[in-house]
């Protein structure tokens, strides 16, 4: 009786647990065999952006063109290309937006700050222009005599 809810309660859980390794790989065929080398990919591919889930590594994605990348390193790879080499092709075909993290550059400060001068932006503008509103406006000076002289004439038709 033991033994039959031992195996119940196995086999629930690999019914569970299988559908989410089934997911991790799309093809075995792409596994490289050195296990060495499959380990080195997939550090590799784990540093990766999908460009179509834009989200995920390309180990993690199931799309079509992440796929086609995780060949491409295991090619590299397999050809004894070190992980510098492999990541410098990457971005030299795809930008530093293949990487999930890129490098620290100007680029990159000035995405990471915009909203915050956005704002700073923005606070100035808002209290500029309520500063500016506030102030009385200034009375213009009082006409002269012969101001008055030439309003009383275009006045009097």
């Amino acid at each position: 009786m033991m033994l039959r809810r031992l195996s119940a309660l196995f086999l629930g859980c690999a019914l569970l647990v299988a559908p989410v390794l089934v997911l991790a790989v799309d093809d075995p065929s792409e596994i490289l065999p050195n296990p060495q080398e499959e380990a080195r990919a997939e550090a590799i591919g784990s540093q990766l952006r999908c460009l179509v889930c834009q989200n995920e590594s390309i180990e993690d994605s199931s799309a079509g063109l992440a796929r086609d990348l995780r060949r491409v390193v295991r090619e590299h790879v397999a050809k004894g290309e070190s992980n510098r080499q492999i990541m410098d092709w990457m971005v030299n075909r795809y930008g530093n937006f293949i990487r999930l993290s890129p490098p620290l550059s100007i680029g990159t400060l000035l995405l990471w700050s915009m909203p915050v001068l956005a704002l700073l932006l923005g606070l100035t503008i808002a209290f500029f222009s309520y500063r500016r509103r506030r102030t009385a406006p200034v009375a213009p000076p009082p006409l002269t005599a012969e101001e008055k002289a030439r309003l009383a004439d275009l006045t009097k038709d």
